[in-house]
């Protein structure tokens, strides 16, 4: 676990922007995560002008596809530097493997690794239901993180409320958590969501956290106040694996 476990989404839409938050935001975050506002409009470049910045970069692809396709795409962006590329569990255990394969491939030797994303933070029991899954949220995170686990991913992607079902089926996979609001900020349009601290407390590895910085008056401030909010939490979190 990172002693600063916040990966700032930098959902923008220039690779100027993304880049210049980045630079201010470094001293007070543990990393970056693309998602496909950036891979679609400037496009993945800007992995490789995040990754002189020497953190992490979270490229959350969300891939899905056959998986000759999936197996060619994270190959491609292990090559632009990618530390960690997020693809559906849902596409089966051949998929994941196709993607564990290619980012190997494509990263040529720097440290990367695949996160299976489970059930998204924007999906209910009830708009779960309606795509055909039956059984809470946590049942379907605990059986997709299983299958991930058997394909060989370095971590999975899932709500806060869902970190214990991870814990209990997986708990050698690393635990990437969106849905992070701080208190008295706007869910959006999250439904599963913790505050930082809850998180950590929780099992989480890494915090996806966009708009609650991005959308800060000053992004940095924020950055930072969440940073020292986490210090205590995270120095205890060392203390009870260790």
């Amino acid at each position: 676990m990172s002693a600063n476990p916040v990966l700032v989404a930098l959902d923008l839409a220039s690779a100027e922007e993304a880049v210049r938050l980045a630079t201010r935001l470094k001293p007070v975050v543990g990393g970056f995560k693309v998602g496909l506002e950036l891979l679609t409009g400037p496009g993945p470049g800007v992995v490789a002008a995040l990754r002189r910045l020497e953190l992490p970069i979270f490229v959350d692809a969300k891939l899905h596809d056959i998986p000759n396709t999936v197996r060619a795409g994270a190959r491609q962006l292990g090559g632009w530097g990618a530390r960690w590329v997020s693809v559906h569990s849902g596409g089966g255990r051949i998929m994941i493997e196709a993607a564990v394969e290619g980012l190997d491939a494509g990263a040529g030797g720097h440290p990367a690794g695949i996160l299976a994303i489970t059930v998204l933070t924007s999906l209910d029991a009830g708009q779960l239901a309606a795509t055909g899954v039956t059984g809470s949220p946590g049942r379907q995170v605990a059986r997709l993180t299983r299958l991930a686990a058997q394909a060989g991913v370095e971590g999975v992607v899932c709500a806060p409320a869902e970190l214990g079902d991870v814990a209990q089926v997986a708990p050698g996979l690393v635990r990437v958590t969106p849905g992070i609001r701080p208190t008295g900020v706007s869910n959006d349009d999250q439904t599963r969501t913790a505050t930082p601290q809850e998180a950590i407390r929780r099992g989480a590895d890494y915090l996806v956290i966009g708009r609650p910085i991005t959308r800060a008056p000053d992004p940095y401030a924020a950055a930072e106040r969440i940073a020292a909010d986490l210090v205590s939490v995270v120095a205890a979190r060392g203390v009870a694996r260790g």
